[in-house]
């Protein structure tokens, strides 16, 4: 047998193997408990998605000029969906999200303004059209309590769906 503490250390990659034990269920059909090979990113998928109380998730960086939809640089993406972003009205920008639903008491939104001047704050809010959108309010004017557009710069944002 090697000795295991002799071998160099290093930096996996997404597509890097582990061995591993696949143990026998009734569900699965297996016979025995068998020896196979399981990649890095299998393993990350299966932390994030895989058990009781674990979460997809949405992570970008949004940032919206004008009377544009906010842009989206997206960090990381395992919902299995699709989000798109569009304006709906003045600071008032929807999250949309396509092949997944936001699931309803699962989903949690965590939000930064980013670097955007003064703020006076941002809400999220779960509409209940289908569980597919979700509204993102900006309101920047304490004087007027009023939302206003092209104040978001990196603006980041996560959308965890748990199981």
């Amino acid at each position: 047998m090697a000795n295991i503490s002799t071998y160099p250390i290093g930096n996996p990659s997404a597509d890097d193997l582990l061995p591993g034990t696949q143990k026998f269920t009734a569900s699965n059909g297996k016979k025995e408990n068998l020896t196979r090979n399981f990649s890095i990113s299998s393993i990350a998928s299966l932390i994030n998605t895989g058990f009781v109380g674990g979460y997809t998730v949405y992570t970008a960086l949004l940032t919206q000029a004008g009377a544009a939809a906010p842009v989206a640089t997206v960090l990381q993406n395992t919902t299995g969906g699709t989000i798109a972003w569009t304006r709906n009205s003045t600071g008032r920008y929807i999250a949309t999200i396509s092949g997944k639903t936001y699931t309803a008491n699962k989903t949690a939104i965590f939000l930064t303004s980013g670097s955007t001047g003064a703020t006076d704050g941002a809400f999220l809010k779960v509409e209940d059209s289908g569980n597919t959108t979700i509204q993102a309010f900006y309101n920047y004017d304490t004087a007027t309590n009023t939302a206003i557009d092209g104040v978001v710069t990196g603006s980041a944002i996560e959308i965890r769906i748990y199981n």
